[in-house]
């Protein structure tokens, strides 16, 4: 089984972006990411009603880091530690060597190859440093734009689910898309 330790807390660093823990005071922008009925679109939670849920969010995100049994970074800009999105690993499984991968960022943002260059750094951490064997993407097949992100990083389309998920009283699809580590390339 993997052995699962985000202590100290991995600092992420790629060409133009910072991802590093993400604190209280990220919540405004949390809250404008997870309470955009467009951000939300494709991603079946709950939409963030206030700051304050913004920042239970923040503190279960960072308990889990703490717990080692998941890990989200926030993403910044070099130069600026203002947030631009977040993004990390989700339903980590240690006794398959496996995780899932989440990313959400600012509209602003979008189209400039952002969530992409952080993806690959995060795939570099779960291959090279963590130990992963897989990490898999579950999206909504109308996602074009992160079906794009993952087919960038090496993620191959492994299957669609019809109607697998109850949300917001419908059946949803879900498409599984997965990179294994010896698939990766730096």
């Amino acid at each position: 089984m993997l052995a699962i330790n985000f202590q100290p807390f991995p600092i992420l660093e790629s060409e133009r972006l910072v991802l590093r823990r993400l604190k209280d005071s990220d919540a405004p922008e949390v809250y404008k990411i997870r309470s955009s009925p467009e951000r939300m679109r494709f991603v079946p939670r709950p939409i963030l009603q206030n700051e304050g849920e913004a920042l239970a969010m923040i503190q279960m995100m960072n308990s889990k880091i703490d717990e080692n049994t998941d890990i989200n970074w926030g993403v910044c800009l070099k130069n600026s530690d203002k947030l631009i999105g977040f993004m990390g690993f989700y339903r980590v499984q240690p006794e398959n060597y496996r995780t899932e991968i989440g990313y959400m960022i600012l509209p602003e943002y979008d189209g400039k190859g952002y969530v992409s260059e952080a993806v690959k750094a995060m795939l570099n951490y779960a291959f090279i440093t963590a130990g992963f064997h897989t990490v898999e993407a579950v999206i909504d097949p109308n996602n074009t734009a992160s079906e794009k992100v993952l087919l960038k990083n090496g993620f191959r389309k492994e299957a669609h689910f019809v109607e697998n998920f109850f949300w917001n009283n419908e059946f949803i699809d879900s498409v599984h898309y997965a990179i294994l580590k010896k698939e990766f390339k730096k």
